[in-house]
């Protein structure tokens, strides 16, 4: 399905989701068979809307009425569910449309996912409800629960959802998922982490609604505070982004898990940055910077989750630790350089109101070991955590407790939830226990849910997920000035540029590229070397010549005009042999620079998600050692920088074995310039900088080869 797919508006979607009325198509009164799933799963629920039963062989289920067919159904109803086999979807569907019924759940399979037998039927389908602007969810699904209205329609057994208070605010979480196996799997999860339900969807096929309708639906969902999704394809990526920006202005998080971060990138590929940018590394770049929260596991999704649902604020800066062992904090300190979650040492105010609190024998540190004190000097806690809290170079606090036992966790309960309720805090707190399966009674689990404050049962998981959130509360947001984009606006010609034409273009851009000039005979080859100064390089170019170097196309250190006429003859003779009929452009004679670090530069713009910027280690080594990083165009220098400081070479950036310290706010530069044109001229579609030679800090760039792709 494409991004031309209709829209539906929220009341057309709340037929589906807020259903007043509902028929199940294929009702039945043999347990286990789905249609008596959805009826049992809606009686438990006490649904107070009609529900309206068809089945051709049976007149009574239970104690209602069965009609014999679609038919008979009156007109509008809201939902209906079809647990039929597939081979009846397509003409049940379309009495349903006729009739004015407002949405449609199919649970069966052997559509899309099956062939093109099923695709076809699938888009007769889809052209159907489109017709009649009728929602269907699936096919291939497993249904949805409206938890706030008791709404059950799946056939996954489904327990009515106790009142959670542990949230503040009382704001829940949806799920929404194309795995409806996943979705209620995450379910259990979620309510195992005391979290509050709202919605779960599973959308399947996507025949007609997808992930992206149901998630500005979602957004605009006052129960609503957190939408975790499992997604294995975006269909409607431009709109995805559209929304996560809407979420993130109305103040609510966006969790996410997208299986596929195996796939190879695209091998049609232009130019060396498109082959790098492979899909699922594009989507990252793109939905992280819309301030999606993208985890790798299911166990971190349920955990990253917890924490945004009940901590409204993200922590903005380092965590702090709370430990009760110096090997546990020694642990601590690797784990935390491991996933990238920062323990900024104490300020020197935090520093002196610790040695107030502490005993002489405990020295004043982040990750702070406050050994078994705790249990003799209750009142530790409500000396040391404000003091911390306070301190601006932390975003949060990690409690990591020994728990033990029932009687000994007790004993650390009390005063813990003392103090905290004492300080009421606004950034993130959290509680973690080490020993996991310790007994503890579940009232102060409870009572720090009911404050904000996620209980996990390991350190590893709270610190993990806690890293997820930490990056997202201190990621620097694209912001563009209108009058850089005005100035790098140019004109430019379809196809393949050149890279004579690609350099001009980017020297146009603020770049700097070596000085050089074209020619068209050896003579004034000759010629153009004497006023650059030799050395010199020559290169061939056409716009059919891509990859000079392969085919003879490249002379590197040519000291006079002898060796310039020898490699020109030379060079003509390798292509012409290589490439017979290839037409040149000319001959680009260049200034032979001095060598220092490359890294490869790029724009590559991705169909379906936009624009992205690519920067790695340069020559081969970028892709055999996966050295990249992608942004979105748009970022100030400072955050380029940060990115550029993140990559495995980074080492060699900052000066390494007595070698200087390189320009990286040159580097950095060059890519703002790139993210600049890109963003200014919309038909770009790659741009390879290969290699960028980064010089000594003071010193610059310049881009050695470059080639630009228009559409």
């Amino acid at each position: 399905m494409d991004q031309a797919v209709s829209t539906f508006a929220t009341s057309t979607l709340e037929r589906l989701l807020r259903p007043r009325s509902v028929a199940i198509i294929g009702a039945s009164a043999t347990r286990g068979a789905f249609g008596a799933e959805v009826l049992a799963n809606l009686e438990n629920a006490d649904f107070g809307g009609e529900i309206y039963l068809v089945n051709p062989k049976r007149s009574v289920i239970g104690s209602r009425t069965c009609l014999g067919s679609v038919s008979e159904l009156p007109e509008g109803v809201d939902c209906a569910v079809l647990a039929i086999p597939r081979a009846a979807v397509l003409e049940t569907v379309s009495a349903c449309a006729v009739l004015g019924v407002g949405a449609v759940i199919v649970f069966s399979a052997g559509f899309a996912e099956a062939g093109d037998a099923g695709r076809r039927e699938q888009e007769e389908l889809s052209r159907v409800a489109r017709e009649y602007n009728m929602v269907v969810e699936g096919p291939n699904c497993l249904g949805m629960v409206n938890y706030v209205d008791r709404i059950p329609l799946t056939f996954i057994v489904t327990p009515n959802q106790r009142h959670q208070p542990a949230v503040k605010d009382d704001a829940g979480v949806a799920v929404v998922s194309q795995s409806g196996a996943m979705a209620a799997v995450l379910g259990v999860s979620l309510r195992h982490h005391g979290l509050r339900m709202t919605y779960s969807v599973s959308t399947g096929n996507e025949a007609v609604i997808g992930v992206e309708e149901l998630l500005d639906f979602m957004i605009d969902d006052p129960h609503t505070r957190v939408i975790t999704m499992i997604v294995e394809q975006f269909r409607k990526p431009k709109k995805l982004l559209a929304a996560a920006l809407r979420a993130r202005e109305a103040g609510k998080r966006i969790v996410l898990l997208h299986p596929g971060s195996s796939g190879a990138a695209r091998a049609s590929a232009t130019t060396h940055t498109g082959a790098m940018a492979g899909d699922y590394e594009v989507m990252r770049t793109m939905v992280s910077h819309t301030g999606v929260l993208l985890v790798d596991t299911l166990e971190e999704l349920a955990d990253v989750t917890d924490i945004v649902a009940r901590c409204v604020e993200l922590p903005r800066g380092g965590c702090a630790v709370f430990a009760e062992s110096g090997a546990f904090k020694a642990l601590t300190l690797d784990l935390c350089e491991r996933i990238g979650l920062p323990l900024p040492a104490l300020s020197a105010d935090t520093e002196n109101a610790l040695r107030r609190a502490l005993p002489e024998f405990i020295p004043p540190t982040n990750p702070l070991d406050i050994t078994a004190q705790g249990l003799i000097d209750p009142g530790l806690y409500s000396r040391c955590i404000p003091p911390v809290l306070a301190d601006e170079r932390y975003g949060s606090l990690v409690l990591a407790i020994i728990l033990t036992d029932r009687a000994t966790s007790g004993l650390k309960f009390l005063p813990i939830l003392e103090a905290l309720r004492a300080i009421q805090p606004t950034k993130p707190v959290i509680f973690a226990g080490l020993d996991e399966g310790a007994e503890i009674e579940q009232r102060y689990v409870d009572e720090l849910r009911a404050m904000g404050i996620p209980f996990f049962p390991t350190t590893d998981r709270a610190f993990r997920a806690l890293a997820h959130v930490t990056r997202l509360g201190s990621r620097v947001e694209p912001a563009e000035g209108p009058e850089r984009l005005l100035n790098a606006a140019v004109s430019l010609p379809s196809g393949v540029i050149p890279e004579y034409e690609s350099k001009r273009i980017l020297a146009e851009a603020g770049i700097r590229v070596p000085q050089g000039e074209m020619a068209k005979t050896v003579e004034e080859a000759c010629a153009a070397a004497g006023r650059i100064g030799y050395p010199v390089v020559l290169k061939a170019q056409s716009a059919l010549l891509s990859h000079k170097s392969d085919v003879g196309g490249v002379a590197l250190k040519l000291r006079n005009a002898d060796e310039v006429r020898k490699s020109w003859a030379k060079m003509h003779s390798d292509i012409s042999a290589a490439l017979p009929g290839l037409p040149l452009d000319g001959i680009l004679v260049e200034a032979m620079g001095e060598w220092g670090t490359e890294l490869i530069v790029g724009v590559h713009c991705d169909p379906d998600w936009g624009p992205v910027l690519m920067v790695g280690l340069g020559g081969v080594m970028a892709e055999a050692l996966g050295d990249m990083r992608l942004m979105v165009p748009g970022l100030p220098r400072a955050a380029v920088v940060e990115e550029l400081l993140q990559l495995k070479c980074a080492a060699l950036l900052r000066g390494f074995r007595g070698s200087p310290e390189l320009d990286v706010n040159a580097a950095a530069e060059t890519v703002v310039r790139l993210g600049e044109l890109v963003l200014a001229n919309p038909s770009i579609r790659e741009i390879d900088i290969n290699p960028l030679i980064v010089y000594p800090k003071g010193k610059g760039t310049v881009a050695l080869d470059a080639l630009i792709v228009v559409s």
